[in-house]
């Protein structure tokens, strides 16, 4: 197959350094578990420590990438046409429209999308005119245009260039919540959809569940639009919107044998120790995992695993920041600008929601939770059988068929 169809505060971001890929919390503000006003979400995206200043303190940016690039991505994940398209041609998500929903202004985004388009032989993209279907680009404030903050604007980066990446051929719409409040978020998810006609709707944040969580579940049920959501990056523990029915949560890996900017040696994948993953205290089984056949590690089905709870994560991706993705950001990040390489969960929501895009054009099997559970991973999913994100047993286990730290797995275009 040419491309494979399947399916806080301001900062709260965390840097790393060392062969664990955890690593420190910059800002690890206590997140509310009461409905708004209290709840506010935070981006699991996480920093690689790539050397250090002149006073000491840890450097971050540099002049060049460092992590890796969207080929070794598309050789880990056989997905043979991540590549710059021909201009004007179609697939590759054209048609679709890929809705990036975060938290306040990032000034300088699409400049930043350029350049890293500009790295890596991509297309540069301008803003979309009202009846553009092809590849472009809007930055829309539908609450008025925020505040800007160097930590959601980090996080911003990495889903635009990563979305794009993926489907280089969609509309790709930036959709700036007014603050990270369960309110404002909710608001700029449900109008990515109404006004900006979102296919793809890419979430990379979260916080821990509420007792009236359920209540935002319909803000993510559109008829025909696909939701992806971030796992979290604190290892085992479920967090919303991740715990929603209505998305595809995403866990996270690591790539073994991926070093630096290249994937050249590549011998397996295994869960990362930080990825999100466990059961929902709130949100029930939903039918999708209930009629799931396969098998899954711990029990014989999944309703068993979880007692009838929703588990998470779905699916997974690649998250560690020792084998982290490249982005661009200019806008100052830790005092910091430049290239960066990143991990975290928030690395695979927007690449998924990135793969749905390219899929919804080249007539792909997988499309959404319902239809990746009832064919399972066999075919288009490499299951991740190795790996823990915790301390508890087999639900804190990678193991084979789904489980509760990476899902059903990463995703694999030809096995």
């Amino acid at each position: 197959m040419s491309r494979w169809g399947v399916f806080a505060s301001a900062v709260g971001i965390a840097c790393v350094a060392g062969a664990s890929g955890v690593g420190a919390l910059v800002s690890s503000p206590a997140l509310a578990s009461s409905h708004a006003p209290a709840w506010a979400a935070t981006p699991p995206i996480r920093a690689k420590v790539v050397g250090r200043l002149a006073d000491g303190k840890p450097r971050y940016s540099s002049a060049k990438p460092t992590g890796l690039p969207p080929s070794a991505i598309a050789s880990v994940y056989h997905l043979s046409d991540l590549k710059a398209p021909a201009s004007g041609t179609t697939g590759s998500g054209y048609g679709q429209t890929i809705a990036i929903v975060d938290a306040y202004h990032d000034p300088n985004a699409l400049s930043d999308l350029n350049t890293w388009n500009r790295q890596y032989k991509y297309p540069t993209l301008s803003t979309c005119a009202s009846t553009t279907t092809g590849p472009c680009f809007l930055q829309k404030d539908p609450e008025g245009t925020p505040k800007s903050t160097g930590g959601w604007a980090f996080e911003e980066s990495l889903d635009i260039e990563w979305a794009h990446a993926e489907a280089p051929n969609a509309r790709i719409v930036l959709v700036e919540a007014a603050s990270n409040s369960d309110a404002n978020l909710f608001t700029a998810v449900k109008d990515a959809v109404s006004l900006y006609h979102a296919t793809e709707v890419s979430m990379s944040w979260g916080g821990n569940e509420f007792s009236t969580e359920s209540s935002d579940d319909a803000d993510m049920s559109a008829a025909g639009v696909f939701y992806t959501a971030s796992a979290g990056d604190s290892g085992h523990g479920a967090e919303y919107p991740a715990a929603s029915p209505h998305v595809l949560a995403v866990g996270g890996t690591t790539l073994t044998g991926c070093s630096g900017t290249s994937c050249s040696g590549f011998t397996s994948e295994t869960a990362w120790s930080g990825s999100g993953g466990g059961v929902s205290a709130d949100e029930p089984l939903p039918s999708y995992q209930g009629g799931y056949t396969g098998p899954v590690s711990g029990s014989a089905t999944i309703n068993g695993l979880t007692g009838g709870f929703r588990g998470i994560p779905d699916v997974s991706f690649d998250a560690n920041p020792n084998t982290g993705v490249s982005i661009y950001d200019s806008t100052r990040y830790q005092g910091q600008s430049g290239w960066f390489t990143v991990g975290g969960t928030s690395v695979g929501a927007p690449n998924w929601a990135g793969i749905l895009a390219a899929g919804a054009t080249t007539g792909g099997a997988l499309q959404g939770a319902t239809a990746i559970y009832r064919s399972g991973y066999s075919g288009h999913l490499r299951d991740v059988t190795g790996g823990t994100n915790g301390n508890c047993g087999t639900d804190c286990t990678a193991g084979t068929g789904y489980d509760l730290v990476t899902g059903l797995g990463s995703p694999i275009a030809s096995p």
